[in-house]
């Protein structure tokens, strides 16, 4: 009996049913990336951002809870007092000092979920640019630490609360339903 490898033809036959399937049936995934880009999924985690609340002040507290919920180490938040004539969140602290070294960050969403107040989120974008729209020059491991002023979006800017878009699709499917789960 001669010898075949059937697993090399099969491995080859099912590359070239690919190829022709990607080829001549449209089958590819490809976009024109700088013009067009794939949509993300609703729960996407992407790069952070620290939002403020409508009156424009910060939701983060100091608290640290997200450094303490963090595997990677990657958060390091030093908080101070409020100021009662110019109050920076409606906290008794506010973070003076936020930074997540993207370096060591695993995008797992810990911190996100361990903030009482829905101040840090993983946002949609996955490009590594401030918000102000500016390309760090990355050939200096410095310049891999966010700071909170690369971080702050302004009131509404930040990513939907999950649980309040199906909170609200519950509401509006059945306006006399109670808001307790």
């Amino acid at each position: 009996m001669p010898f075949l490898p059937t697993g090399i033809i099969k491995g080859m036959g099912r590359t070239l049913k690919h190829a022709i399937g990607t080829v001549f049936a449209g089958e590819a995934d490809t976009v024109q990336y700088p013009e067009q880009e794939k949509p993300r999924p609703q729960r996407f985690r992407g790069r952070h951002i620290l939002n403020v609340y409508d009156n424009g002040l910060e939701r983060c507290i100091g608290c640290s809870l997200c450094a303490a919920a963090c595997p990677a180490e990657a958060i390091w938040v030093e908080a101070a007092e409020n100021d009662p004539e110019n109050r920076v969140s409606p906290g008794e602290r506010y973070a003076a000092r936020y930074e997540i070294n993207m370096l060591r960050c695993i995008f797992c969403g810990y911190c996100e979920e361990a903030c009482p107040t829905g101040a840090v989120q993983l946002g949609y974008d996955y490009k590594m640019i401030d918000e102000q729209g500016t390309p760090n020059d990355w050939t200096n491991r410095d310049n891999f630490i966010f700071t909170k002023e690369m971080m702050l979006v302004g009131p509404g800017e930040g990513k939907a609360d999950p649980l309040n878009v199906l909170l609200q699709e519950r509401l509006d499917k059945n306006p006399d339903h109670d808001r307790v789960w």
